[in-house]
């Protein structure tokens, strides 16, 4: 017999080779019209799947379409939908991969011609007309060398070399009418499951993400349960294209990306001006949690990455170069730097813990199309500390920072959750100090009574740790901070400590950021904020505007007192009407407009508005600079 243990634990025992849809009608009924999956073990499986004959209970789970395991079957199907869209209209284009993604999902296509806006509506119409036909997917599982043979008479190269690389004597193939694709599932029942999509955009994509292989066509899309979702999401989208800090940063001048250097941004004026304010704001706040800051090389020897790991576990991403004959590498990160510095001298554990933060410049190779703005770049600033400690010293160092990570998020008005990463597949060490370190991650964050959620196999490569997913005003999430606990590298460079007994002991380490990147964190701060940056942190905080040319000298000398205590101002003297300078201060979003006329030049008063609070009447410059300057120094959103 099929032995089940469903969610209630209870055991259920079942003929082998029955249905999973079957025991839906029979033992869940209630699930019969809800139910597109099943997890059977740890194996999410179609309801057509047959139960295998088993002595001990397999853990069974019915998966719904409001779950988010059903929302991903969902998008499953609705990508090879879209595929068998576009091999109907355009039989002659290869298909390559279609996966779920994050809010969607894709399919790569082989087509000389480019889609075009217009297409993704004919690929839509088609997609509808599939839909409506309610097509049934059937699964297959074939020999590699039938499948093979099926998809070279169907002229799908990117299938066979997939199946190729495989190397399993069986694969699984899906069936939709006159389209297959290989495909491992699992897949909604039938094509007229699927109600609420929606195709978004074209882009390239080399194949395998390999600069040296084929460009394809990739199309992106999504697709939702209920029509309302669809709905709610497109209009997430659209305020996220209105609030997108490319275009924000072009508008408020703030930085650019040049041909010269793809992936290595370029600061204006007024975007040093905010990564100058969240840098003081880190060095402050790092000062009074006892950290020293510290600056490191950005180029060290490559024998060094070897000794870290880095060369085994990054080297595809890093830049090299030869100084004197000898091999050199441009920092990815800055523990090796951070390392070298602990090792300059002997240490008591007295000195325990030392708390070194450094803002450092590092370099990573990122493939062309994965750069995006200020969020995926190849040159940015990591906000980076790391912590050397005595062992009984570790849950209340991570606590320390946990508190100081929270207290910078809720500043920005960001919420957040937390994620414990685990062990991944290329790991240094045993199992046995990755889960003495993963234990000792969780216990602090219970102590803390923080709620986390486990991410499996996501952890460094030299330990496990804790992740800060920001939420931003419109709904997105964010991963930002990072607490990373390290038993490795201190081993790996002889790290020690004198204890109390005289003896040499290894210290652990704590790799950890806040911003993360600096660079991406104006990036997401431009788009929290939608341009519209705090007082503190706005490029320019007042604009002063006079009415005619006789208020200039009174503008210049409100300007000046104004910069004299601390504020960052500008004059709008051009020549032209009021209306055009107040539009022109709006755009630039900045917080606060000065207005002089005839009047308030003879009162030596200001006529005052602000960005968020609107008209605030006529003010003398006191009072507005005593407003304006706690405004700052209270840093309110």
């Amino acid at each position: 017999m099929a032995k089940l243990l469903f969610p209630d634990d209870s055991i259920r025992e079942f003929p082998p080779g029955t249905a999973v849809v079957d025991i839906v009608e029979e033992a869940l009924p209630r699930f019969k019209k809800r139910a597109v999956a099943a997890r059977l073990g740890e194996k999410l499986v179609d309801l057509a799947a047959q139960l295998p004959e088993s002595e001990e209970a397999i853990p069974f789970e019915i998966i719904t379409l409001d779950s988010p395991e059903g929302t991903d079957v969902l998008r499953h199907t609705a990508a090879h939908i879209m595929a068998q869209a576009v091999k109907r209209l355009w039989p002659e284009a290869r298909i390559a991969i279609g996966p779920t993604i994050e809010n969607g999902f894709y399919y790569d296509f082989d087509l000389p011609e480019a889609f075009t806006p217009e297409e993704l509506e004919k690929i839509e119409a088609e997609m509808k007309k599939i839909i409506a036909e309610n097509l049934p997917l059937q699964r297959e599982e074939l020999a590699s060398e039938e499948a093979i043979s099926l998809f070279k008479q169907l002229n799908e190269p990117y299938k066979i070399e997939l199946i190729e690389d495989l190397d399993s004597p069986v694969v699984s193939v899906y069936r939709q009418g006159e389209f297959v694709d290989l495909c491992r599932g699992p897949h909604l029942p039938a094509t007229g499951m699927v109600k609420a999509f929606k195709l978004q955009s074209v882009a390239g994509a080399y194949w395998r993400g390999d600069s040296n292989k084929p460009m394809l066509q990739r199309i992106y899309g999504t697709a939702f349960p209920k029509q309302s979702q669809l709905d709610e999401h497109l209009k997430m989208l659209e305020e996220a294209a209105k609030r997108d800090h490319r275009k924000l940063g072009q508008q408020l001048d703030l930085f650019s990306i040049h041909e010269e250097g793809p992936g290595f941004p370029f600061f204006h004026p007024k975007g040093m001006v905010l990564k100058n304010q969240l840098i003081e704001f880190w060095r402050e706040e790092h000062r009074k949690a006892g950290y020293q800051e510290i600056q490191t090389p950005m180029i060290l020897s490559e024998e060094l990455w070897h000794k870290s790991g880095h060369w085994d576990h990054y080297k595809e991403n890093m830049y090299f170069t030869k100084i004197d004959d000898h091999d050199f590498a441009i920092k990815p990160m800055n523990c090796p730097g951070g390392i070298l510095m602990y090792k300059r001298q002997l240490h008591s554990y007295r000195d325990l813990p030392i708390r070194m933060g450094e803002l450092g410049l590092v370099h990573r190779h990122e493939l062309s199309g994965t750069l995006h703005g200020l969020m995926r770049v190849r040159a940015f600033t990591q906000d980076d500390a790391h912590i050397f400690m005595l062992p009984e010293q570790i849950e209340e160092e991570i606590a320390a920072v946990v508190r100081l990570v929270d207290k910078f998020y809720r500043l920005f008005g960001f919420s957040y959750h937390v994620e414990l990463s685990t062990r991944p597949e290329k790991a240094l060490g045993s199992e046995e100090i990755w889960d003495k370190a993963t234990r000792t991650l969780e216990a602090t964050l219970q102590k803390l009574g923080q709620d986390y959620k486990v991410n499996e196999g996501d952890g460094a490569f030299y330990g496990p740790k804790i992740d800060f997913h920001l939420k931003d005003s419109i709904g997105r999430t964010w991963q930002c901070g990072t607490i990373q606990l390290d038993f490795m590298l201190p081993e790996r460079f002889d790290l020690t400590y004198i204890g109390a007994d005289g003896a040499k002991h290894r210290p652990v380490m704590i790799h950890r950021v806040i911003y993360g990147s600096i660079e991406r964190f104006i990036a997401i701060l431009t788009e929290h904020y939608a341009g519209a940056f705090p007082l503190w942190l706005a490029p320019v905080q007042v604009v002063v505007l006079p009415l005619g040319e006789s208020q200039n000298a009174y503008a210049q000398e409100v300007k000046k007192q104004l910069e004299d205590s601390g504020l960052r101002v500008e004059v709008d003297a051009r020549d032209e009407k009021l209306g055009y300078r107040i539009r022109e201060a709006q755009l630039q979003k900045i917080p606060y407009m000065i207005i002089l006329g005839p009047k308030e030049e003879e009162g030596k008063t200001l006529s005052v508005r602000s960005r968020k609070d609107g008209d605030l009447g006529t003010m003398d410059l006191e009072a507005l600079t005593a407003r304006l300057t706690e405004e700052v120094l209270t840093k309110r959103n």
